[in-house]
């Protein structure tokens, strides 16, 4: 589906899949589940889902003959700190927007983790006072304008690379991916659990697992806590990205499916179950996950498993996407384990 886009290989290549037995034996062996390990996908600062599709939008920077990235996140922002670690990897400069999306307070939280590393990457920084949304961005603009106006050349890459024309394609990707790995494993997996704020991993998984007319079990959680808003941006960035890869089937809005529940209190503050299920994770199977995304989808897979929405005996896929540096900006949160 992608033989006609160039791509910028960033990654190491295909991500493990692990059985989760541990997990699985305590949720009462009632489904199998795995894990795809997209937060091991890169030598590239630890790494995440970002980077598969930065791999599809980095040959158009390139040709565009830019030389300073521009993209936007929260504080912890993991988007920004792929956007910085590959400017650095092809040499271009990075301008990073880092507004105050979360209404986080601790102490450390805009020194360590995900912003922590930006700066070591060189990128440079501008923090925005500014809430959580997933559209355009005002401020993202004015550090676009700021950057041609002292002479560069800027490129943008909107929030989590999501509404970019080819932000939908790295996680059409995934899905060949798994189609591969499933023949070496013998089975199919019967559902793919994926955390869902921006859109576009959710999206690009839709069209791709399209192809074999899995696109309903890809089950999205919701992590923005604006889910409406959420869902209709997964539908469009779908429904273009389908029409980029000549998918023969239509996406339609029954396809995105999105539980909305688990996303509170609000977009980065963990619930008290979302903290059990990252600590739950953590201590059956040593697989860290965050407050912001992969700690809320674990809270809903696991959540979903216990209520029976999986049909016993079903083989579930959890998408880990990254986001374990984040962990630091909630020190106090965690601070007795």
């Amino acid at each position: 589906m992608l033989k006609k886009f160039e791509r910028y290989p960033l990654t190491f290549g295909p991500t493990p899949i692990e059985k989760l037995d541990r997990l699985g034996k305590h949720l009462g062996d009632k489904v199998e589940i795995y894990a795809k390990r997209e937060d091991c996908n890169s030598g590239l600062a630890f790494g995440g889902n970002k980077l598969r599709k930065l791999e599809y939008i980095i040959p158009d920077a390139i040709a565009s003959n830019a030389d300073t990235l521009v993209s936007i996140g929260g504080v912890q922002s993991n988007h920004t700190r792929m956007v910085a670690a590959v400017a650095a990897k092809i040499g271009m400069k990075c301008l990073l927007v880092q507004e105050s999306w979360v209404p986080h307070e601790d102490a450390v939280y805009d020194r360590v983790g995900n912003i922590l590393l930006s700066r070591i990457m060189g990128a440079e920084l501008r923090l925005v006072d500014e809430g959580f949304d997933i559209g355009i961005r005002r401020s993202w603009e004015k550090a676009l304008y700021e950057v041609k106006a002292r002479g560069g050349r800027p490129y943008a890459i909107p929030a989590g690379a999501s509404v970019h024309e080819k932000g939908g394609l790295g996680y059409v990707g995934f899905a060949e991916e798994v189609r591969a790995q499933e023949k070496q494993l013998g089975f199919a997996f019967d559902y793919i659990v994926v955390c869902t704020v921006t859109g576009s991993t959710h999206a690009g998984m839709l069209v791709g697992f399209a192809e074999d007319g899995r696109q309903c079990n890809v089950i999205g959680v919701d992590a923005s806590a604006t889910p409406t808003k959420t869902k209709a941006q997964v539908l469009n960035i779908a429904q273009h990205t389908a029409k980029l890869v000549d998918l023969e089937t239509e996406i339609v809005e029954d396809d995105v499916v999105l539980f909305e529940e688990y996303a509170y209190p609000c977009y980065g503050i963990p619930s008290e179950e979302t903290k059990e299920a990252i600590r739950l994770c953590a201590r059956l199977e040593g697989i860290i996950t965050d407050p912001v995304y992969e700690g809320k989808s674990m809270q809903g897979m696991i959540d979903l498993i216990q209520k029976g929405f999986f049909p016993e005996g079903s083989r579930v896929l959890y998408a880990h996407l990254g986001g374990a540096p984040a962990v630091n900006g909630y020190s106090y949160t965690f601070r007795s384990g």
